[in-house]
């Protein structure tokens, strides 16, 4: 299944064709995901204690996962996904319309690593070694 949980989606069929939403929860399984304000069902809960009152509760349904497609945050449109195999062997999720990569954590950690490679590491000094090429230069400028 392509699409995870606070994924942005389209819905792309049905009577909610059209309609964003954000993905609440997913069921691999049954290869279904439950979106905000998409699929609203009413159900009557019956009083189960004397001090209850009965009542017709709205919340949302599950859709299938193939009618709803991922909508890509650097792009804006609806996209199918493509898979990216990293050179550490991770897998990530991409846009296949402007090759952006949607997984949040796969970009944090690549974007890690690219700016620990880029900063060479700092030479570590000590402080009397330090000190003494301070005070020999120092007298030698004296001398002159």
């Amino acid at each position: 299944m392509n699409v995870k949980v606070n994924d942005n989606v389209l819905v792309i069929t049905g009577k909610y064709k059209g309609k964003q939403g954000k993905v609440l929860a997913t069921d691999p399984k049954a290869e279904t995901v439950i979106v905000e304000g998409v699929n609203i069902v009413h159900k009557h809960e019956k009083a189960r204690k004397a001090n209850e009152t009965s009542r017709i509760v709205t919340e949302e349904g599950p859709i299938h996962v193939s009618n709803v497609e991922v909508v890509c945050d650097k792009c804006g449109k609806a996209t199918r996904i493509g898979h990216v195999v990293a050179e550490n062997g991770k897998k990530a999720r991409v846009c296949k319309k402007c090759g952006a990569v949607l997984d949040k954590a796969f970009v944090k950690k690549s974007k890690a690593k690219q700016v620990e490679e880029t900063e060479a590491p700092k030479k570590r000094e000590r402080k009397r070694s330090k000190k003494a090429e301070e005070a020999t230069t120092s007298a030698e400028e004296t001398k002159e």
